[in-house]
């Protein structure tokens, strides 16, 4: 499968974006879909993973409450709705893809979108 992630941007603190991963290639509701971010000078982070009909969610601690993850399996599509923006949010997004329950470990997704940059102002 091959994913596409966009819509990252400049937001200042206390803004929302919304993230999208457009796949290809293989049928997406065979996939469990999760966002990992990546900050400068930082490891790549969990931030939250949806299953494979969106029954089941899971987030980050330091996102809960602000950020949403969807998909609209119609559409080849997951999306990362992020509110109440922190600087600290500021990095690299990307989405992956693992046709197991990979949850939370970055290492148990095959596959990896090219990332884009979130950037929150202070």
């Amino acid at each position: 499968v091959q994913l596409q992630a966009s819509g990252g941007g400049l937001v200042q603190a206390g803004g929302s974006l919304r993230l999208s991963c457009a796949a290809s290639g293989r049928t997406f509701s065979s996939f469990v879909m999760g966002w990992f971010r990546q900050a400068p000078g930082k490891e790549r982070e969990f931030v939250s993973f949806i299953s494979w009909s969106a029954g089941s969610t899971f987030y980050a601690d330091s996102v809960k409450g602000r950020f949403t993850i969807s998909r609209d399996n119609a559409k080849n599509t997951m999306y990362l709705q992020m509110n109440s923006l922190k600087p600290e949010d500021t990095a690299v997004y990307y989405c992956a893809a693992a046709t197991g329950l990979a949850g939370r470990n970055a290492e148990k997704y095959p596959y990896w979108g090219q990332g884009t940059l979130v950037t929150v102002s202070s």
